[in-house]
Formats: C-alpha cells, structure tokens, sequence
C-alpha cells in the first residue's frame, strides 16, 4: 500500500497534501546608508596630482646637481667642453617625454610641469647666488625662454597641430635652457631647437600622407584650418577651438613629441660638436 497521504475529495475538487507547503520569503536588502563625507566638496585627485609637481620638481632639480657631480667627475679635460650635467639631464627628461608620448600619444604633467618648476628652482638658485648647478640665467631668463617656447606652439595647438603636452614640452625645455645658458643664448637654442623639431615634423608628415596616400584629405584638411581661424577671429574662439578639436580626432595621429625630442637633442648636439669646429 502507499503511504502517500494525498487524499483525493468524492466532489472532484484538487487533491491536496496534508503537509503545508514551504512559503519562500526573500529577504530583502536594507539600503545601506551614506556613509559621512569628510572632504567638503575638494576634488582630492586633482589636488594630488597637482601636489606632485613641485615635488617631481625637486627632484628633477636634485637630478640636475647629481648631473652635474657626475660630469665633474667622469669628464676628461681633453674633450674642452663646459659642465654639461644639466644638459644631459635635461635631454634624459626629453628622452622620457617623446617615450611616452609614442606610446600614448600624451605627455604627461608630472613630466612637462615638474620640468618647468625645476627650471625656475634652478634660475632661482642662480639668483641667490648658488652655482652648484651650473648657468648663467636666473628666474627671469627661465620664465622669458619659457614663454618663448609657449608662443612658438600654441597657435599649432589653436588649430588642433598638436596636443597641450607637446606645448608644455617645449615650455620646459625653454625654461631649462633659459636657466642654464641665460636670456639672449637660451632664447636662441629654444627657438632653433623648434625649427629644427619642426622640421624633422614636416618631414614625418610628409612621408605618413605618402605612405598612406590620403593627399586629397590632408588637402582639405588645410582648408579646414583656414575656416577655423576665420571662425575663431570673426565668430567665437571657442566655437573655432570646438572644430580644430572635432577635426584632429579624424588626422592621423602623429606624437610630435618625438620630432620636438629630436629638434632638442639634434640642436644642442650641433651646438657642442659641430660649430665649434
């Protein structure tokens, strides 16, 4: 006989079970509350990031000295050149930058900005009289050569040429340079160093439109320009800017940062062995 005690009623209606079903009652989540904020609205990221240039800074400058040290110490008389520390330095700190920006395509602040706070610590140094880092510009040569270099690419920024890291770049490497040779020599050396970092650009992008052959789309892409700073100087800057933006997403990217690296080195390697022959 079975045991099931299901039982079935004489009116036909639905068996039912004498053992009562399990009711299933899901639980549910309290909401958790808000834990309390204590950072009163700052965007700590930003600050942190910011916090860290002065830092990087100083440590750039400590770089420079060590430079320096090391050049004093390694260097042979018979090469007949000045302590070029700072320049080394300076040309590792730029070696850094293109590294970056060839595989990112961005040159970071920490780089860029701590570059440029190092080249006034140094021209400040030099103000107050200390030469255990070697130049003859202070704080005013570093800022005028700094500025210089910004003058030089920021209209190429205006029409989407380059991103603002390419800038800041040329900025630091005009501050230093600044610092290290003084006004009229350092003022030089960061606009030839430009030249010639424009140049080696040319020429890359030369050979990227020849490679890829989009010579009809780099034409109009002039033309594009040319509207820009019409609607920039006769509408809106910001309208002007919003289309130089919209239209370098479509270039073919090139991290400029590498012929700018180049132009640097390439020019003050010239500047040491080759004119003085």
């Amino acid at each position: 006989m079975s045991e099931n005690p299901t039982t079935q009623p004489m009116d036909g209606t639905p068996a039912t079970s004498d053992a009562a079903e399990p009711q299933f009652n899901p639980v549910r989540p309290q909401a958790m509350k808000p834990e309390p904020s204590d950072d009163l609205g700052i965007d700590r990221e930003f600050w942190i990031k910011l916090l860290q240039i002065p830092v990087i800074g100083v440590g750039f400058t400590i770089l420079a000295y060590l430079g320096t040290l090391a050049w004093g110490a390694l260097a042979s008389e018979s090469w007949n050149l000045p302590n070029l520390g700072v320049v080394l330095v300076l040309s590792a700190l730029m070696l850094l930058a293109a590294y970056i920006d060839g595989y990112a395509f961005k040159v970071p602040n920490w780089v860029t900005l701590s570059v440029v706070f190092s080249g006034w610590i140094i021209g400040i140094l030099h103000d107050l009289g200390y030469q255990a880092i070697p130049g003859q510009g202070g704080f005013v040569a570093a800022f005028a050569c700094m500025m210089l270099g910004w003058l030089l690419l920021y209209p190429v920024f205006l029409i989407g040429g380059m991103g603002e890291g390419d800038v800041k770049m040329q900025m630091g490497f005009g501050c230093w340079v600044g610092a290290f040779y003084g006004l009229n020599d350092g003022a030089y050396t960061t606009l030839m160093a430009f030249v010639v970092g424009g140049i080696i650009g040319g020429i890359c992008g030369v050979v990227m439109i020849v490679i890829r052959g989009k010579y009809r789309q780099n034409a109009e892409n002039v033309k594009e320009i040319a509207k820009d700073l019409q609607v920039m100087t006769t509408e809106s800057y910001s309208k002007g800017q919003a289309r130089a933006v919209e239209r370098r997403s479509r270039w073919d990217r090139l991290p400029y940062g590498v012929p700018l690296c180049v132009g640097f080195l390439g020019f003050l390697a010239f500047k040491y062995f080759v004119l003085p022959a």
